[in-house]
């Protein structure tokens, strides 16, 4: 995750996804393969970090473009920085590729550099975040992401079955400016607010991954009470791990997103991580790549692309790891998982 300006929750609001359609939808005819597949074209991709999830997108990203025929130029990791990630677009615009897939680490400051690319024909598909002042279908081909609302309203319901519907519960979100964390969060705060007999008597942001460990060490000692708590992501929520084992306190669950071997192998072994709600990156490359093949061939995307989710719990953990990476589970949450039988 890319953490850009600090805000207050109160600011935050859902955002509207009109338009969109379903991932599944997006599909290439042979008679369109074989056009593109003609063209010799190329694609690069321009990263906002690197991780475990960024490599499946990646991955599905390659897998697509291998079967159309495009060739990969060039994959970049900006690490989080937008100056780097200026850098990274201006070496590639040399390129002169016919597709780009990226994730803007900051709209304002990459703006300019897309728009040369874009100026030059390159089409753009986009990650998750938009750039401010862009227009769909002009500037960009359009924008892959996760049905935000369903993740928020899914983690809701894991809070419920880890609760039995019931008790106080405490919220670390993000404190930051941030497209798809803002929307699932407060899709949650929606979501869990349906469950009347749920409370959440804490909430408290966050800016940066470390500081998730203290924020939770002051909540159980100010509501010893907590029966859960909902964290934005999964690398966020090891610190609140790490503080519920400090304090003993395993009766304590923790609901989150995204998939971490520590925290899987963590709810494996039934410790305090009780699920957690899964995109599936390698899907979301997948779908990338042939956007910006359609897009080449003057097909029209949808503003929104959403791709499907699973929420995760010790039952069904290999199967969600295998829709999300494409690639068989980590051994060691298998061997975790033979243990328990």
């Amino acid at each position: 995750m890319t953490l850009i300006t600090s805000r207050s929750v109160e600011a935050a609001q859902l955002q509207s996804l009109d338009g969109a359609v379903q991932s599944q939808s997006v599909v290439l005819s042979e008679q369109q393969i074989a056009q593109v597949s003609q063209q010799s074209l190329t694609a690069v991709m321009v990263w906002h970090g690197s991780s475990p999830w960024v490599g499946a997108v990646t991955h599905g990203a390659k897998t697509e473009f291998t079967k159309l025929g495009i060739k990969v130029l060039a994959v970049t990791d900006a690490q989080f920085d937008p100056a780097k990630q200026v850098a990274d677009l201006e070496n590639i615009n040399a390129l002169n590729p016919d597709i780009i897939l990226s994730l803007s680490v900051d709209g304002t400051s990459t703006k300019v550099s897309y728009q040369k690319a874009i100026a030059k024909g390159a089409k753009l598909v986009l990650l998750s975040n938009p750039i401010p002042g862009f227009v769909q279908g002009r500037d960009y081909v359009g924008i892959v992401t996760d049905d935000m609302f369903g993740m928020g309203a899914a983690a809701a319901q894991l809070v419920a079955e880890a609760t039995n519907d019931s008790g106080a519960i405490a919220m670390i979100y993000h404190d930051a400016d941030y497209f798809i964390t803002n929307n699932r969060d407060n899709a949650f705060r929606e979501a869990i607010a349906t469950h009347k007999r749920i409370n959440i008597i804490s909430e408290k942001g966050f800016l940066k991954e470390h500081e998730t460990s203290n924020i939770a060490a002051a909540m159980i000692l100010q509501q010893p009470n907590l029966k859960a708590i909902y964290v934005s992501w999964d690398t966020a929520a090891e610190g609140v791990i790490a503080a519920l084992r400090a304090a003993g306190r395993t009766d304590i669950k923790v609901i989150s997103h995204d998939l971490g071997v520590n925290n899987l192998l963590d709810m494996v072994m039934q410790g305090n991580f009780y699920g957690t709600v899964a995109d599936r990156p390698f899907e979301i490359g997948q779908t990338m790549a042939r956007l910006g093949a359609a897009a080449i061939l003057g097909e029209q995307a949808a503003p929104f692309t959403l791709v499907p989710f699973d929420k995760v719990t010790k039952q069904n953990v290999l199967g969600a790891w295998q829709k999300a990476f494409k690639t068989p589970p980590p051994r060691l949450i298998e061997l975790a998982l033979k243990q328990q039988k």
